[in-house]
């Protein structure tokens, strides 16, 4: 073996992108045609698999704009989005209904549950959607329940839960299609100041399975809680930098929650 390829060998590999995006733009035209805004002005990032990551900016930054295209909600004008590996920017309505279904999970700052419901039932709705057989649904539900610690609460109404337990029931709703990412936005901002603090340690606890987190907040402190914070201005990154998250273990870096 040559010397050049003992160095070759060694080249750290970069972690496949959960999303890729590339030159994105996003403007905004009257009905004249004329531009009314242009919201994302060649955008370039790149969120490896496993990361949390929050975005932030102040209002007209573009960071709704840029969460709208990450989440399969809009298209940009112009620019290329690989989510998971497959480009979707182009995709037709059915397509990117398809892949938003199957490759985001979301989480607001209301909690949306079905009140007639049990929590179960609401986690199952995402997988009857895509035609999961019954068995299969109510397993995966239980499943995703277990991870967020609710599995005492399976039969329980959202009246019957605090802020907390229901919002960890959203979160079980959005992990129970086994999303390649987790968008989170601001999650916390129902609740009070502990039980924010208690979500928060549930997003750190998928983060440390391995799940890519998409966390989208005002608030420094939250950041600072993340891996990396990506702060916008005028539709461009502003900055990019370390937050004081910890990367999960290796060992788990493969894993989905």
């Amino acid at each position: 073996m040559t010397a050049a390829s003992i160095s070759d060998s060694r080249t750290p590999i970069a972690p496949p992108a959960a999303a890729r995006l590339t030159g994105i733009k996003k403007t905004y035209f009257k009905p004249d045609g004329s531009v009314l805004v242009e919201a994302l002005r060649s955008l370039d990032l790149v969120i490896p698999r496993g990361e949390y990551i929050a975005i932030m900016g102040a209002s007209g930054s573009g960071k709704s704009t840029l969460m709208n295209i990450l989440g399969c909600l809009d298209r940009p004008t112009a620019g290329r989005y690989e989510l998971d590996g497959e480009a979707v920017e182009s995709l037709g309505d059915d397509a990117l209904s398809r892949v938003r279904g199957q490759k985001i999970g979301f989480v607001f700052q209301a909690f949306n549950l079905i009140s007639e419901l049990t929590i179960t039932e609401n986690v199952e709705i995402p997988l009857l959607y895509q035609g999961i057989p019954a068995a299969e649904r109510k397993q995966r539900a239980i499943e995703s329940l277990t991870v967020v610690g609710l599995q005492d609460r399976l039969h329980h109404r959202p009246r019957e839960l605090s802020g907390g337990q229901q919002q960890r029931a959203a979160i079980a709703r959005a992990l129970v299609g086994k999303p390649a990412i987790l968008m989170a936005d601001e999650p916390t901002g129902n609740l009070d100041s502990a039980t924010g603090q208690s979500i928060l340690e549930t997003f750190e606890h998928l983060h440390a399975r391995g799940l890519t987190l998409i966390m989208v907040t005002h608030d420094d402190r939250i950041a600072q809680r993340c891996e990396r914070v990506v702060r916008l201005k005028d539709g461009v990154v502003e900055h990019d930098r370390a937050g004081g998250g910890r990367k999960p273990h290796a060992s788990a870096a493969g894993e989905r929650a």
